[in-house]
């Protein structure tokens, strides 16, 4: 794909997830955009084993742009990385066609491993604000990581994952359109189990009550012996 038609695709992808954009001209001020061209030029020389000139390439990028891209990551088609800010992109990342990143977002690894030591992401894979893909292993293809979560095992496909540490709330054979970026309207657990623990003491709260009902309505033993003993009296 020569340079123009990169260029081309970059601003449509853009485009069609940001709806912010009013014109075309505006991608070209994006972080996203100018970081996503330094990395696909640093990532050739690196391919090439220049890498002095391509972690130059990088770093300068990311003193600009506040998004750290490895060169020697492995990046598909149809990357969006939103706002941007603090997105780290670890060496041996590598990153399937349309994938979403928001600010703050780490595909990072353990620091314990060699080789392959940083997260696949298959396709389609949405990865909201703040969250830590720590380590090698995968996430599956069409799954949601939650805003501020830390997932540090493998995600199946088709998976929504929430908390710290990341866990799978949702599981299905549903596939999430390219466009779909909600990151709202995800399972909470954590609210879940507190709503369950609220209704559980509602439950024995209305329990307490109804006892105290019926030891009101008992009637009242001293008070009986003592009228036998005036009576006797």
């Amino acid at each position: 794909m020569g340079m123009i038609s990169y260029i081309k695709e970059e601003l449509n992808v853009i485009k069609e997830r940001d709806p912010a954009i009013k014109s075309s001209l505006e991608v070209f001020l994006y972080p996203s955009f100018k970081v996503i061209l330094s990395y696909r030029i640093a990532h050739k020389l690196y391919r090439k084993r220049r890498y002095f000139l391509a972690r130059w390439i990088s770093q300068r990028a990311a003193r600009k742009t506040g998004i750290e891209i490895h060169p020697g990551a492995k990046i598909g088609k149809g990357l969006f990385i939103d706002h941007g800010s603090g997105v780290i992109i670890g060496e041996t990342t590598v990153i399937g066609n349309n994938v979403t990143l928001y600010q703050g977002v780490t595909l990072g690894g353990t620091g314990k491993e060699k080789g392959k030591r940083h997260p696949t992401l298959k396709d389609n894979v949405m990865v909201s604000a703040g969250a830590k893909i720590l380590g090698s292993f995968t996430i599956g293809e069409n799954s949601k990581i939650g805003a501020g979560s830390v997932v540090l095992a493998e995600v199946p496909p088709n998976c929504t994952v929430v908390g710290v540490p990341g866990r799978i709330v949702r599981m299905g054979d549903k596939k999430m359109p390219r466009s779909d970026m909600d990151q709202i309207h995800l399972p909470d657990p954590v609210l879940q189990d507190i709503k369950e623990l609220q209704n559980k003491n509602i439950e024995l709260k209305e329990q307490l009550e109804e006892m105290a009902k019926g030891m009101r309505c008992m009637p009242k033993r001293g008070n009986s012996r003592q009228e036998e003993k005036y009576e006797t009296v």
